[in-house]
């Protein structure tokens, strides 16, 4: 079983990366539930969202001790790290966080912000590239249904540019497993 939390602001796409996620997960044949949390505020509070994957039934919907952190805000790292297993899995934006705390985990740290205004042109899509990292990192769902969840959810006219954005993150997170 995979526990995965994938936090940040309000507004950065993580409530959906979280639902793609969780879709890719079932394309997959395994079972999986997205849960969802976030501050008062819409845009800028504090947000996240889990996601628990696994090959038999699920008897409890939230994370207890995460596999898997994403996090893309300094406050949601400084907030959620403490809920990451010891030997985890933490991947960072380093565009947004500047400070990773010194934990025991297997470390991602990607400008994966930076990579999507600059390198995709929309940071909008940073989210995608965050869900293609964590995909290649970890192997907890495969590309191709990645890609059949994503397509599946973007706004029309966008599949071709969140493609991209999947693939980018997904070779960068491949490079370090």
């Amino acid at each position: 079983m995979w526990q995965i939390s994938l936090s940040g602001t309000g507004g950065q796409g993580l409530i959906l990366a979280g639902i793609i996620l969780a879709e890719a997960a079932i394309i997959d044949g395994k079972q999986a539930i997205q849960t969802q949390s976030y501050g008062p505020e819409a845009r800028g509070g504090a947000s996240k969202s889990e996601v628990i994957i696994s090959d038999e039934e699920i008897d409890y919907p939230k994370a207890t001790a995460t596999d898997i952190m994403l996090a893309m805000s300094q406050e949601a790292c400084n907030k959620y790290i403490g809920l990451l297993k010891p030997a985890g899995r933490l991947i960072v934006d380093t565009t947004l966080v500047k400070t990773v705390p010194a934990v025991d985990a297997q470390k991602l740290a990607l400008p994966i912000t930076h990579i999507a205004r600059h390198e995709l042109g929309n940071v909008m899509v940073a989210n995608i590239v965050a869900l293609g990292a964590l995909a290649g990192f970890s192997g907890v769902v495969g590309i191709d249904s990645l890609t059949k969840a994503v397509l599946a959810r973007v706004p029309k006219g966008t599949e071709e540019l969140n493609k991209k954005a999947l693939e980018t993150g997904f070779v960068l997170g491949q490079a370090e497993r």
